[in-house]
């Protein structure tokens, strides 16, 4: 579960980390109270906010009624605004990333830290990036908060008070079954004050049920999400032009890969599971249609799934729905000789070679 800031902001108030003073509102005429000089920042389950224009700064109220009503006509990769948080405005003088994440290839949390706050965590160069594998069973370490304040280089004032707020964003992770917890920016203030400028907080899922203050949490997802969350459809919106259909998790992700190697950018996965029920195909492709990727790579290995019945829930739904997006196919495994003759008759060559299928959709201008 990804909590949204403000949200976030308020656990970390609960447990004593300091936080700027905010209001959360739905429409201008909810300002009153609300802090100013202020930043008001769209509440959405994404990143990114700032350069689609979700972040705005007002100096006074009258300001801020002209600003809320255009922050929340925003839909922002497909999530529509429903909130705006209206924070107090911090005069910073230093902008520093600190975050606990989960690990999965190394089964472990890990502590992030740079004195690169503000930007993108991904375009952080290797060697401006704390980085310390935390055991599970025996969690932080003072030795772990000593080697992140010798590689950040603060003077000890700000140190101590950047290492109290990683034991408590350690102490949220643990108590919340947290798979990531981040703050970015850490905000130095002049004065020497550090705040918590923003606030990220993932919850995992599967612990969900020894959290019962979540059970009612809206989740914040995009429409199309939401509607294949509900047809049991697993879709994931990306911010490419790809869209991928396969069959199973670890083919999938296999696919997003291959196309990265041949520079291809996935726009939307939607991963069928082990069904070869013609009518859940047409369903995933109708959600496919309606998130218009400019191309569109179908990838099925049929084990249990059989390959005919498949490309016989394609041919019909691009018939029915008139889809115009170009489609390349590799079908490989049961009952595959069948499902490149459907296709083929639908003008569709299916390849066999993963790699080949790739590089082909990948190459393809799309619409």
């Amino acid at each position: 579960m990804n909590l949204l800031e403000y949200r976030g902001k308020e656990i970390f108030a609960r447990y004593g980390l300091r936080v700027p003073r905010g209001k959360v509102v739905t429409s201008a005429d909810e300002l009153d109270g609300a802090p100013f000089p202020a930043v008001l920042k769209v509440q959405i389950g994404t990143g990114g906010r700032g350069k689609a224009g979700g972040v705005k700064f007002a100096e006074t109220i009258d300001e801020a009624r002209a600003l809320v009503p255009q922050l929340m006509a925003l839909t922002i990769k497909g999530f529509k605004v429903r909130k705006v948080l209206v924070a107090e405005k911090l005069d910073i003088a230093q902008e520093v990333y600190v975050g606990i994440v989960l690990d999965r290839l190394n089964r472990c949390p890990v502590l992030l830290a740079t004195a690169m706050g503000g930007v993108e965590v991904e375009d952080v160069p290797p060697n401006k990036m704390f980085k310390a594998a935390l055991d599970p069973l025996v969690g932080l370490r003072p030795y772990h908060l000593r080697d992140m304040s010798v590689f950040l280089g603060f003077p000890k004032d700000i140190a101590s008070q950047i290492e109290g707020i990683v034991e408590t964003l350690w102490k949220i992770y643990r108590e919340l079954d947290g798979t990531l917890i981040e703050v970015n920016p850490t905000a130095i203030t002049p004065k020497g004050e550090v705040y918590c400028g923003d606030a990220k907080v993932v919850i995992d899922n599967d612990a969900l049920y020894r959290h019962p203050e979540f059970a009612q949490e809206p989740e914040d997802i995009p429409p199309l999400e939401a509607r294949a969350k509900a047809e049991g459809i697993a879709f994931v919106q990306l911010d490419g032009d790809i869209g991928v259909i396969a069959n199973g998790a670890g083919l999938t992700m296999a696919t997003l890969d291959m196309l990265a190697r041949f520079g291809g950018k996935p726009a939307i996965f939607l991963d069928l599971g082990g069904t070869d029920d013609p009518e859940k195909v047409k369903a995933c492709f109708r959600l496919m249609n309606e998130a218009r990727p400019s191309k569109i790579f179908l990838n099925i290995f049929g084990g249990i799934t059989k390959c005919d019945t498949v490309a016989l829930g394609v041919t019909k739904v691009i018939e029915e729905e008139n889809i115009k997006i170009p489609l390349v196919a590799r079908i490989k495994g049961r009952n595959e000789a069948e499902a490149r003759e459907i296709l083929a008759a639908a003008g569709i060559e299916a390849e066999t070679s993963f790699e080949k299928a790739a590089e082909k959709v990948v190459a393809i201008k799309g619409v």
